[in-house]
């Protein structure tokens, strides 16, 4: 019998193989055979673990999102203790931009993941699709904290700022991904919106 621990490693295996393949050629790519290739094992063992292609792209998606998710974390983790919410706010949109080989794959795929959501109404209803709604509570809690300290206007929509800010990190990504700009240039772009915001 596979014990628990080695099965879970054989599927976080597969599952980075998958990322890998996508990473490098497309999603449309990382058939059942190309990740079995890529993964150095047979077609027989990938099937094994996940018995139709869904059930690994599912599977893949949560990965995808819990190493998104700890990314952000260790981020924050050495801004040290008490960060303003600007320090929080930058450092978290920092990480929807393909800064290097991880997070390109990682923005890649999770972009490719999207546009397969909009057609796909069972991909659309798993929980881990609404991680960007979380993240936008989490940034407008910042610019909540931000307003009780005083540092901008209380007039300002926390939601709403926090809405627009996640749609122009995930727009500037896409754009450094494609090569229109680079991420200094997203970079300074998110700190201009920041500054507009008024906060310091």
């Amino acid at each position: 019998m596979v014990r628990r621990d080695d099965r879970d490693r054989r599927r976080r295996e597969i599952t980075e193989a998958l990322l890998r393949v996508a990473g490098r050629h497309g999603l449309h790519a990382a058939t059942m055979r190309a990740v079995a290739a890529e993964a150095g094992v047979s077609l027989h063992l990938v099937q094994h673990y996940f018995e139709t292609k869904e059930q690994l792209m599912l599977f893949a998606l949560r990965h995808l999102a819990e190493r998104l998710a700890l990314r952000v974390k260790e981020r924050l983790d050495t801004l040290g203790t008490g960060p303003r919410p600007r320090e929080v706010i930058e450092t978290v949109l920092a990480q929807a931009l393909p800064t290097d080989e991880e997070s390109r794959v990682l923005h890649l795929v999770y972009t490719s993941y999207a546009v397969l959501a909009v057609t796909d109404a069972d991909l659309r209803e798993q929980p881990f699709m609404a991680a960007p709604d979380a993240l936008e509570e989490f940034l407008a809690e910042q610019v909540r904290r931000a307003q009780r300290s005083g540092d901008i206007p209380e007039g300002t929509d926390p939601r709403l700022e926090a809405a627009a800010l996640l749609a122009m990190s995930a727009g500037l990504g896409t754009g450094v991904l494609l090569g229109q700009r680079s991420v200094a240039d997203a970079m300074a772009v998110i700190r201009h919106r920041l500054d507009g915001i008024g906060l310091p």
